[in-house]
């Protein structure tokens, strides 16, 4: 995979951080300290690692990553090339991630842990005295371990679990947006068969139906068949969870990750990803099938507009319900012939477009994290991105998104460019599938169109018994044929 050394600096927003916001670094240090005299009654002087329980803080960081897929593995990859990152521990990783190598040529290691459980990660973290603790999906977030984190004194880059509900609940995020004067779809929340009846006729077909809970980027059902969304409808409902139901908006979607740290808010770089299954937009909803970046026919002015009008209301709307927001939130945007309204937000990164994203930026990425863990984003110059365009494909099992078969070999499931969201290693070294979205080729080019191309031809290289891909991840946007209604 090319890497592109020369930069451009992003236009757009620079950081702006209100006055008087409490810096938080002091704070921390004391209850790190408190957090491990709480954990070891002999005293202050516990040393961990060989360091001192009481110690100055240094742009060298020990940081511990939260989470087992795609995600968290291009998180690994980007935060190895950190020259700033001395020690990065996976828990519970993957084998990708244990293939991992940081700039200073350590590997990075793997933990066990129950990332569910706030306490166990909250011990691990101050167990390997981590500096910052990254989170990467979304259920522990909306579990709470950024609190747990947070209370034992250790860094954490992710929301709390007040502000993680702005993707826990897509009723809650409504609401949000609702009270901010955000640009969104029409939405009702239904809680019964009677109520999803009559949300189905207030907006009509499409219909586009939501589990108002966490569902793994597959709970939402967008179909001109009525008989398929009283079925999704229904299925919610059973699981115990609320229905939303939202009118349908027309136009192209895009992702904007903003990394946030309570106060300040930087936008990253835009990318489209691909939902559904097959080509042309076809079959299932699945947790993605590729994504490209940055977007060509994107206007030139939509990052700053969505700062504006979307972020940061969002972000004072959350301040305001003491849910501020520390972490990255991931805008789900629809440009429509009204503009960019958002059809959902994220309290994390995306799947698959940071596969694409992390490896276009040249800021390091620890530097950035740390900075939104510790309150000082505007502090941060503007982030440089490499030149050049980004493309993933995703290569699943066969029977995704239903009924995925695991279990089978992978050839050609190391090397450059290939991230690992669904693998196990067998005791014997040999790599088998252990998911729906098992890899992510991910290569990059000068242009959209060479990164195409060598992502596909990685693609090749691996084997997978009954493997499925989509063939036109960025082939619209190299055809110049995605249009914004108007």
């Amino acid at each position: 995979m090319p890497v592109w050394t020369s930069v451009d600096v992003q236009p757009g927003l620079r950081p702006i951080r209100p006055a008087g916001i409490r810096e938080r670094q002091d704070v921390a240090e004391r209850r790190r300290v408190d957090y491990k005299k709480s954990r070891d009654p002999s005293g202050p002087a516990r040393r961990i690692f060989g360091e001192p329980a009481f110690r100055v803080r240094s742009a060298l960081v020990r940081v511990l990553l939260i989470g087992s897929g795609g995600r968290e593995h291009a998180l690994a990859l980007a935060l190895a090339n950190d020259p700033g990152v001395t020690d990065l521990i996976c828990a519970p990783g993957n084998p990708g991630m244990a293939a991992v190598r940081l700039a200073n040529g350590a590997p990075a290691t793997l933990a066990t842990v129950d990332a569910m459980s706030p306490s166990a990660v909250a011990d691990l973290a101050a167990t390997i005295d981590a500096d910052l603790v990254v989170v990467g999906p979304e259920a522990p977030l909306v579990a709470g371990v950024a609190d747990a984190v947070r209370a034992a004194g250790i860094d954490c880059f992710g929301p709390s679990r007040a502000a993680a509900r702005i993707e826990g609940s897509k009723a809650f995020a409504k609401d949000v947006m609702l009270t901010a004067g955000v640009p969104t779809a029409g939405a009702v929340t239904c809680g019964s068969a009677d109520e999803v009846e009559t949300g189905l006729d207030k907006f009509g077909a499409p219909f586009v139906v939501k589990d108002d809970g966490l569902a793994a980027g597959k709970g939402v059902v967008v179909t001109a068949d009525r008989g398929a969304a009283l079925d999704h409808a229904n299925a919610v409902l059973a699981a115990g969870h609320q229905v939303v139901i939202e009118q349908f908006l027309d136009g192209p979607e895009v992702s904007l990750f903003v990394v946030c740290d309570g106060a300040a808010a930087v936008p990253l770089q835009l990318a489209q990803d691909f939902k559904r299954l097959g080509d042309g937009d076809t079959g299932p909803n699945t947790g993605g099938m590729g994504a490209y970046t940055p977007l060509p026919w994107a206007p030139e002015s939509l990052v700053d507009d969505v700062m504006t009008a979307v972020v940061r209301p969002t972000l004072d709307e959350m301040a305001a319900r003491d849910a501020g927001f520390v972490g990255v939130l991931y805008v789900g945007l629809v440009l429509t012939a009204s503009g960019p309204k958002v059809i959902e937000f994220n309290c994390r990164f995306g799947d698959p477009e940071t596969q694409v994203v992390l490896p276009m930026l040249a800021t390091p990425l620890g530097s950035v994290l740390h900075a939104a863990a510790t309150g000082r984003l505007a502090d941060l110059p503007p982030l440089q991105w490499h030149r050049g365009s980004a493309v993933t494909v995703v290569v699943a099992s066969s029977g995704y998104p239903e009924r995925p078969v695991t279990g089978d070999v992978i050839s050609g499931g190391f090397g450059p460019g290939i991230v690992h969201s669904g693998t196990r290693l067998d005791a014997d070294g040999s790599l088998r599938s252990a998911g729906g979205r098992v890899l992510c080729c991910v290569a990059t080019g000068p242009s959209l169109a060479v990164a195409r191309d060598n992502a596909y031809a990685l693609v090749g290289t691996v084997g997978l018994a009954g493997s499925q891909h989509r063939s036109d991840i960025a082939a619209a946007a190299i055809a110049g044929t995605i249009t914004i209604p108007s």
